[in-house]
């Protein structure tokens, strides 16, 4: 059977008014959608989508790296995401946290504690036991020490201080017992005599 398909019109006397014959267009190199007629004189439709499909992309110019371009739905699309490369921070109060710049990271950044918290975090400053951001603290206490004090009582309010016995704290008070003195008096009676004058007042 001859081919159904017409590659050439041409006139009588041999004048060839239309020729595809020789055309090369392959359904790849024409655009998705349009039609046209291979060398065979077959009509058909061109598959090309620039090598990619982006009817069903959704990106936004802000998801966009700055300065880059792209195609979305068909659409030249230039980046405005801000580019902020390699961000690093400190954290100086454990209330207030570290804010992420919006934007694009290289990913080679660094968050860490500042140079002042980080030096006075060492387990001598910890209590023993407790352990903070990886450090366990070994911190017991400063030594105490105690005294006893004697005191006699006076005539006069007195305060008696750890500090007066160069102590830290005082762990006993020995109060003497009240003074009480007899002696005789010009009216051939006896004079009894209650406390002590403090020497000091």
């Amino acid at each position: 059977m001859a081919n159904q398909y017409v590659n050439q019109v041409g006139l009588a006397d041999g004048t060839i008014l239309l020729d595809v014959s020789s055309d090369t267009a392959a359904r790849a190199d024409v655009l998705s959608g349009k039609y046209f007629h291979l060398a065979t004189g077959e009509r058909t439709t061109g598959t090309c989508t620039y090598d990619s499909n982006t009817t069903d992309a959704n990106a936004l110019a802000t998801e966009i790296l700055s300065g880059k371009t792209a195609y979305v739905n068909k659409v030249k699309l230039t980046g405005e995401m801000t580019n902020n490369g390699a961000v690093s921070g400190t954290i100086s109060n454990k209330s207030t946290p570290y804010t992420v710049p919006a934007g694009y990271h290289s990913g080679l950044g660094t968050v860490s504690i500042d140079s002042t918290s980080s030096a006075a975090l060492i387990a001598d400053n910890i209590k023993a036991g407790i352990e903070i951001l990886g450090v366990t603290g070994s911190y017991t206490g400063e030594a105490v020490t105690a005294g006893s004090v004697s005191a006699t009582p006076y005539l006069t309010a007195q305060t008696i201080l750890p500090s007066d016995i160069n102590k830290d704290y005082i762990s006993q008070v020995s109060i003497a017992a009240i003074a009480v003195t007899y002696s005789d008096n010009a009216a051939g009676g006896r004079t009894c005599t209650i406390g002590t004058v403090d020497p000091n007042a």
